[in-house]
Order: C-alpha cells, then structure tokens, then sequence
C-alpha cells in the first residue's frame, strides 16, 4: 500500500486549487502551475486538504498513487514558498557572474564564458563574490534541471576537487600519482 499516496496535502492560506478532471491548476502567492495527471487517479478537495485516491490496487495504479501524489505536493510548495537549488564553484579563476537575474555568465577554465539564459520562471543569484550560483523557482523539476545544466558544464574532478558541485556535495578524492621512488 502506498504510504505516500494516502498522506493528504494541507493547503497554505492563500493557495487555490482548481481541479477540471485530471488537469490540476494551483495557485499562489509566487506565482501559478498546472499539471495533467493520469486520468485514473482521482485528485478530491476536502476541507483545505488535497486527497489523491485510486480506482485498484494495480501495480501501476500504486505507482501512480505516490507519484501524484508527490507531485501535487511540489506544486502547492512550489507556488507557497518557493525552490533554490545552491551550487559551488571551486577553482582558481573560476567564477560566475548574473548580467540580469535571468542571464548567468560562467568562468570556468575554458577559452571562452558560458552564457545561460533562465528558461521563464527561474532565477540567477550569484552571492560570494561569484563563487555560489542560487537558482530559484517555483517549479521544483525545471529548477533541478536547471542547476543540473549548470553542474554538467564543469563537474566537479576527482583530484582536485575543481569544478561546479551542489552546495555540500561530498567529491570523492583520489590520490593522484604515487611519485618515482628509488
């Protein structure tokens, strides 16, 4: 039985949610998401709190139980409060630098800077003196993959620790060469 799944959402005061079916809208105070779920889940509002229910206890339908269930909860977070996904930048001359908060300039190594645009409804803030990039949203999926996108123009290398990391991501560190002995 899906544990997640019968866990209800308590709706924040100035959140609305409308429901037309399997297309869920929720709105608040940062802003507005909408969703369509699988028609076989049945997404209720009762009395300030958000019920997901399903029709069997098919192996898909528990699966589609947590799911919407968790991702109704990320859009009532997401519109209430809001996601910042933080990163690190490590390295000698390495830096970032935000033109305007949806345009991102990275310095790190290359011949050239990277430039990023922010898709509609993300963020840039760059505090420290350019050595932490805080990306903010109110989609939690597309502020993870933003930040993803950022990691992967420089990870993090194994033997000097240089690179782009998430804020406290443990890099495992090698040894590097041994040195000729004798």
């Amino acid at each position: 039985m899906s544990r997640v799944g019968l866990k209800p959402i308590s709706l924040p005061d100035k959140v609305q949610v409308d429901i037309r079916g399997s297309h869920v809208s929720v709105k608040g105070p940062k802003g507005q998401l909408e969703r369509t779920f699988d028609p076989d889940m049945e997404i209720v509002l009762e009395e300030g709190l958000l019920r997901v229910k399903r029709p069997t206890d098919h192996r898909t339908h528990r699966a589609l139980h947590g799911l919407t269930r968790a991702l109704l909860a990320n859009m009532v977070t997401g519109v209430s409060e809001g996601y910042t996904k933080s990163l690190e930048i490590v390295g000698t001359g390495y830096r970032a630098e935000a033109q305007s908060p949806t345009k991102l300039v990275l310095h790190l190594g290359y011949s050239h800077p990277i430039e990023m645009d922010a898709p509609e409804g993300i963020t840039f803030e760059v505090p420290r003196g350019g050595r932490a990039v805080a990306v903010q949203g109110i989609d939690k999926e597309l502020v993870g993959e933003i930040a993803a996108r950022i990691r992967r123009q420089r990870p993090p290398e194994p033997y000097k620790g240089k690179g782009v990391r998430y804020q406290g991501e443990y890099v495992r560190r090698k040894a590097g060469k041994a040195g000729k002995i004798g």
